[in-house]
């Protein structure tokens, strides 16, 4: 603490700054004793938020060829990519109004060249942070893109049945003298004209 030459006692801001938090304190102690709510933090992506389904999607990279694929594995199911077979146990999805967070529990074998399986990962994917979890393989690699519900499935065409064949219609009664037949019941319906190919008219002879 310092004197000025009007003899105030000026302080540092250090002091100053120590002040004004310990009055806010104060004031607002009596807020907080009266019960004033405080927002509860935002749900975290383990509260029971998840969203289980049955597909897993993922990405498979040939190191060799460049070549990337995206393929469907069903929940226990395996399918063989490359020299990998990958079997998904579980897949979790979030809803669209929390940050998104798709997680699977893989297992992933080899088929050495002995023609025998060996667990080469076991654990968790997660498809935002494809690196996080990688799978360690020379040629290939595979990653987690998305949960999915079950694949649809288109139904098979309904074969039309044939029409009846028609029945022929009766002559037409023959008319009196004026020669023109009379309509009756069993008057034959006209047949629709048939389309034709109209020939183009000849070109005119040179004189």
């Amino acid at each position: 603490m310092t004197f000025s030459a009007t003899g105030r006692s000026r302080f540092s801001p250090a002091v100053r700054l120590a002040v004004a938090v310990l009055a806010l304190g104060v004031a607002a102690g009596p807020a907080f004793a009266a019960g004033a709510k405080i927002a509860p933090p935002p749900p975290s992506p383990d509260d029971g938020t998840k969203i289980s389904q049955p597909t897993a999607v993922f990405a498979g990279l040939d190191k060799i060829t460049g070549r990337i694929i995206t393929f469907d594995v069903a929940i226990n199911e395996t399918v063989q990519f490359g020299a990998l077979q990958v079997t998904p146990r579980v897949c979790y999805s979030r809803p669209q109004t929390i940050a998104p967070l798709t997680t699977s529990f893989v297992e992933v074998d080899e088929i050495t060249l002995e023609n025998k399986i060996r667990r080469i990962f076991t654990g968790w994917m997660f498809a935002d942070s494809p690196g996080l979890h990688a799978v360690e393989h020379a040629v290939y690699d595979v990653w987690l893109k998305d949960c999915k519900g079950a694949p649809e499935t288109t139904p098979a065409p309904v074969a039309q049945e044939a029409p009846p064949a028609a029945t022929p219609a009766a002559a037409p009664a023959q008319g009196g003298a004026n020669g023109q037949g009379s309509a009756g019941q069993g008057a034959a319906k006209p047949q629709a004209p048939k389309r034709q190919n109209a020939q183009p008219p000849a070109a005119p002879a040179i004189q």
